[in-house]
């Protein structure tokens, strides 16, 4: 437990941190996996909203540093070979 009064205060803004960027990281997951369950349905149209509002997510995350920017680009790029495979059938 932390003793001096600065070390207090920095770990309830650490608690505070990390609640958020949980939450935020949930989100990401909350939209890819709506973009999956689009994608599974058939549904072109609701893919490409969902494509739009994840990629979206994805990229502020990677400018927050709240993801690695490659990965973000890896996840996109998952999306983007998922939505295009759709046209194809």
């Amino acid at each position: 437990m932390a003793n001096k009064k600065s070390s207090i205060k920095r770990a309830l803004i650490i608690q505070k941190a990390t609640a958020e960027n949980k939450a935020k990281k949930s989100l990401i997951k909350t939209n890819i996996k709506k973009f999956n369950a689009a994608v599974e349905d058939g549904d072109r149209n609701a893919a490409e909203a969902e494509y739009i509002t994840a990629a979206r997510t994805v990229d502020r995350a990677a400018t927050k540093n709240l993801v690695h920017k490659n990965k973000a680009a890896r996840r996109k790029s998952i999306m983007k070979r998922k939505l295009n495979a759709m046209e194809s059938k």
